[in-house]
């Protein structure tokens, strides 16, 4: 689990260009963002998102509530989260069926989402100018729905996720 932030000031990316071309990319320069909150099964592909104006312990409670009531009657989620101040804020309501797992501080090589945005920027939402704050919503919109249970399971996997456990 984790959010990433995206917006007018975007993500610059390489393009193919004819060689000895000097290509342009759109930079924009307001100050338009959204958050993406999401977590994603790295095994099988499933996930669950929302867009949101900003982040903070409110928000990150919604979240967490949408993903509670994804889960089946029977199913408990194992979130592995960065330390930001929202994923540890006392106001943090984590519902009985989740359990969260922070990762050591500065590591986001071991949180499997983190390829995820790296994806998404990269073959979504780079070189893009956006109007407004609309514009943004519709756009992470499309992005993320663009995403398939294989994109993810492909994108996510790392050993400590698809290794068997020895006995």
């Amino acid at each position: 689990m984790d959010e990433a932030r995206f917006g007018q000031q975007g993500t610059l990316t390489t393009v193919w260009a004819e060689r000895g071309s000097r290509p342009t990319a759109v930079k924009q320069t307001s100050y338009e963002w959204v958050y993406l909150f999401a977590a994603v099964e790295p095994t099988s592909g499933e996930n669950v998102a929302l867009l949101a104006p900003r982040v903070d312990t409110g928000i990150m409670n919604v979240f967490l509530s949408m993903l509670s009531e994804e889960l089946g009657p029977r199913d408990h989620a194992v979130l592995i989260m960065d330390q930001a101040g929202w994923h540890k804020a006392r106001a943090l309501r984590v519902p009985e069926n989740i359990t969260i797992l922070y990762l050591p501080p500065y590591s986001p090589e071991l949180n499997p989402i983190e390829r995820l945005w790296a994806y998404l920027r990269s073959h979504y939402l780079a070189n893009r100018a956006y109007r407004d704050y609309e514009h943004l919503l519709e756009a992470g919109g499309e992005a993320y729905r663009a995403l398939t249970p294989e994109i993810i399971r492909t994108v996510c996997a790392c050993d400590y996720t698809t290794r068997k456990l020895k006995r």
